[in-house]
């Protein structure tokens, strides 16, 4: 029968729980604004600097750090852009940046580099 000295199986059992532990912490990170944000949201092109209007128009926004999304969209004109998102009394809107970014009660507002702007909802 091999035996492990005890110094080795006590650090190993540490590694392991310290290992477990780290990945429990992680799993159990407390929801943010990103996280109730992310999802799908169809909608409309509703001004264009550079052109006009255009209908059914899908956005996904994805979660890619603590209340930060990045915003893509399925109509090649909008570009994809990171909002740094905050809480300004019931609204969660852009903390800065030229993105212009409202989200009030269902509804989503996006101006992409205050050229074009997008309207809709989930």
């Amino acid at each position: 029968m091999h035996r492990i000295p005890h110094r080795r199986l006590v650090l190993a059992l540490g590694l392991a729980c310290a290992v477990g532990l780290g990945g429990a912490a992680q799993a159990k990170r407390k929801p943010d604004l990103a996280d109730a944000l992310a999802g799908q949201y169809h909608g409309d092109v509703i001004s264009d600097s550079q052109g006009s209007s255009h209908e059914n128009v899908s956005l996904t926004l994805t979660r890619v750090g603590p209340n930060e999304v990045s915003i893509s969209s399925d109509y090649a004109r909008l570009p994809v852009v990171t909002v740094r998102l905050e809480r300004a009394m019931s609204q969660i809107v852009n903390r800065g940046g030229t993105t212009a970014f409202v989200y009030n009660g269902g509804k989503l507002d996006v101006s992409f580099n205050n050229e074009v702007s997008w309207s809709g909802s989930r």
